[in-house]
């Protein structure tokens, strides 16, 4: 099945059903099924009429709206290969890269956008046509608006609808849907080669483990650009009969940030697709909500949290011994988590989560308010669910039950597959498998071997839950000590920033070092509330020194002798603090498009902080650099 003949499909049987939402002139507006297949048929005939071939290239960049959806459609429905940038892009070069190594003739672009494509246009000679999406009156050279191009496919339908159909009924499993690139943090992004039938595939897997109900609305905050987004978020809803909204484009990066609380509240979604990092966003601020409340409030919020969780334990092992504490939690959700959940809508069944791993605690919490956050896995080389969980189906810790049908395994640095229990290498076959990387053999046969997609994550599968994939980091990211040990650090990095109000963001680092040590980007507002309640001035040396060696203790917390000691190897534990003076952030291109920290290139930003902290000088926490970065 192509992505056509799953459009064709599902826009007729939800048809008169609510597809699309969009927030225009201040007002929400709505795209039924129909209407959206429609404008999909226009938009791809204009582009047949601007000369648009079969298998052509086309870049689109722009923020998440209903005229990206549409828009790849029409790119599809053409016969074409659609090559989805991320707004995050900013550097010239990073874009005339993917725009010259995809061969792309066309760009569809935003106006917000523009300014970027108009700067390299002249780099990139092979590209004939920009395509506005907005109405803008200064077109210039080679630029033309979509309305006009949707214009001419008014045209081309009446005149040669049989030819539009020949074109889209031409398209095959396996022609080319997406090249969907890589970040290329360590060297020149790789082109993800993405089939019609790796997308219809991964939605029918994605069936076995994860649904929602007809007419269910999902508000999609996260990168339209990313597979992730179009299976989970606009196809998935698509075969289901739900809807989806895309939160209004600002004028900045940060408006529309700000814009997402404004829309939660107006759409009232009942499933969101997230990120750690946005998930630990939402928890702060209700965190922050209650402490606004008084201490009585507080108190009551953080006895029912202690409750629930104690209840729900890992989701799948909830009640037991503590089933009596189930009245406790009916009482406590109409008290306290029901007004909490207000905040997100008041109708949320769950959200998704994905792009990072999801510390437990977080899980926990989410579950305990009466929202869970659903870990899931995948890589855009599987198109790119390999399992997820799900309401009814969940162990938190894991990240839940492998879609099917998919085959996988877990093997060792020679490729032996290992036994249960063991970690190793998530190797993975199934259709949702890339074809390969585009203009790159080496790379292909070096990830692909013998129809086996090689992810480079680690993990490892249970003899007690054979159906569910616990993925416990990167092989790149590993640490190695000055022996040759080799270690994970993402769950000491999540469970750190998730358990303590101090921290904001870390990186673990060991380089074949005498020692680890941890680079800390702290939340100055709580380190200042901290000290100005033992009664100093934080700007003070004293507050100073006092800021710090609470950093330090909430790390120690994980040292022998501490509440949470035996969580994580001893020996992988830091040694030396650098905190930082300010934040990984997309600015200092430091985070990617899910928000999840680029290690190489923090690593490389901090390197002068990371050899400082390798002098006898830098391994005192009240060394002159920290300090300096208490602000």
């Amino acid at each position: 099945m192509t992505i056509i003949d799953f459009v064709e499909k599902y826009t007729k049987q939800f048809s008169e059903h609510t597809f699309l939402r969009e927030k225009v002139d201040g007002k929400w507006e709505e795209t039924t099924f129909a209407q959206t297949r429609e404008q999909a048929h226009i938009i791809g005939a204009g582009l047949m009429k601007l000369g648009l071939k079969k298998g052509d290239k086309v870049a689109l960049l722009s923020e998440g709206r209903n005229l990206w959806i549409t828009g790849e459609l029409g790119i599809l429905y053409a016969g074409a290969v659609n090559v989805p940038l991320s707004i995050k892009l900013e550097e010239s070069n990073d874009l005339l890269f993917r725009i010259r190594h995809s061969d792309s003739r066309f760009v569809m672009v935003s106006k917000y956008q523009l300014p970027k494509v108009r700067k390299i246009i002249d780099d990139v000679p092979n590209v004939e046509k920009v395509i506005v999406l907005d109405e803008i009156e200064d077109l210039g050279k080679n630029e033309i608006t979509m309305s006009q191009v949707m214009a001419m496919g008014k045209e081309f339908l009446k005149e040669h609808e049989s030819e539009f159909v020949a074109r889209y009924s031409s398209v095959g499993d396996h022609d080319y849907a997406n090249i969907s690139y890589t970040s290329g943090t360590t060297a020149d992004p790789k082109g993800i080669l993405l089939t019609h039938r790796n997308y219809t595939a991964n939605v029918e897997q994605a069936h076995s483990v994860i649904g929602v109900d007809v007419d269910d609305v999902m508000l999609i905050i996260l990168p339209l650009d990313h597979c992730f987004a179009h299976v989970a978020g606009f196809y998935t809803m698509m075969s289901y009969g739900g809807s989806i909204a895309t939160v209004p484009v600002g004028k900045t990066p940060l408006a529309t940030l700000r814009n997402i609380p404004v829309a939660i509240q107006e759409i009232k979604p009942h499933v969101m697709l997230s990120v750690p990092a946005l998930a630990r966003n939402f928890k702060a601020n209700i965190e922050k909500g209650v402490k606004s409340k008084g201490t009585t409030v507080e108190k009551l919020y953080n006895m029912a949290l202690d409750n629930a969780i104690k209840y729900y334990k890992e989701y799948y092992n909830q009640g037991g011994k503590d089933a009596w504490r189930k009245p406790l939690v009916g009482l406590f959700d109409k008290l306290i988590f029901k007004s909490v959940r207000q905040g997100l809508g008041g109708r949320m069944k769950f959200f998704v989560g994905g792009g990072a791993l999801l510390d437990i605690q977080l899980q926990r919490y989410f579950n305990a308010i009466g929202i869970p956050m659903f870990q899931g896995y995948g890589l855009s080389e599987a198109t790119p669910i390999i399992c997820a969980n799900a309401p009814g189906h969940a162990i938190f810790g894991s990240s839940g039950r492998i879609v099917k049908p998919l085959d996988v395994k877990i093997c060792d640095a020679e490729g032996q597959e290992v036994p249960y229990g063991t970690n190793g290498e998530i190797v993975i076959r199934g259709e949702n498998v890339m074809a390969g990387y585009w203009k790159n053999e080496k790379a292909t046969a070096d990830t692909i071997i013998d129809g086996w997609l090689h992810t480079g994550d680690m993990g490892y599968i249970t003899a007690a839950h054979p159906n569910y994939l616990y993925v416990t980091g990167r092989f790149k990211s590993l640490l190695i000590s000055s022996d040759g040990e080799k270690y994970s650090p993402e769950g000491f990095e999540d469970s750190l920033t998730d358990g303590s109000p101090y921290i904001d963001q870390v990186i673990l680092h060991n380089n074949q070092d005498p020692y680890t040590m941890l680079l800390v980007v702290p939340n100055m507002d709580a380190l200042k509330e901290y000290a100005q309640k033992r009664g100093v001035d934080p700007q003070s040396t004293e507050g100073k020194q006092a800021m710090l060696k609470k950093l330090q203790a909430e790390v120690d917390e994980y040292k022998k002798g501490g509440k949470k000691e035996g969580m994580f190897p001893e020996r992988w534990l830091p040694t030396a603090l650098a905190v930082l003076p300010e934040h990984f952030t997309e600015q200092n291109h430091l985070v990617n498009s899910t928000m999840k920290i680029v290690r190489g290139k923090a690593e490389e930003y901090f390197k002068d902080r990371i050899e400082y902290a390798y002098t006898a000088e830098g391994k005192e926490l009240l060394n002159e650099k920290n300090m300096e970065a208490m602000k």
